[in-house]
């Protein structure tokens, strides 16, 4: 289980490593469509599509290591475990965010977000 401060050093740990994975899974898709269409990308051709799926792949798997959830890669979301007032939640963050600010219940899922309460460590 996470506190809100753990989830929130752990996320900015991997804050580095989830903006490569960003960058990356937008470069592969420029070069598979390069690929399929013929079409000319500055990002290079096959070598380099390779090189981006092999790091990418890399990098999720090192995510999915962790003791959090990879719920999504696109958009990237994840959810750490932890629990308010006795309740099981989901601390959630959502690609774009700069820090963790929301969580669900686990029985309602990412429909069920709000803001994390001030004052929650």
């Amino acid at each position: 289980m996470y506190t809100v401060a753990r989830a929130r050093e752990t996320l900015a740990a991997l804050l580095p490593t989830l903006d490569e994975i960003v960058a990356l899974r937008a470069d592969t898709a420029e070069l598979a469509a390069a690929m399929t269409s013929g079409a000319e990308t500055k990002l290079g051709s096959t070598p380099e599509f390779k090189a981006a799926q092999a790091r990418l792949d890399e990098l999720v798997t090192e995510l999915t290591i962790g003791d959090f959830q990879v719920k999504g890669l696109a958009p990237l979301l994840l959810d750490f475990p932890a629990e308010f007032d006795g309740v099981p939640v989901l601390l959630c963050w959502l690609e774009g965010d700069r820090e963790l600010r929301w969580y669900h219940r686990t029985d309602l899922g990412f429909a069920g977000r709000r803001p994390i309460p001030q004052g929650m460590s």
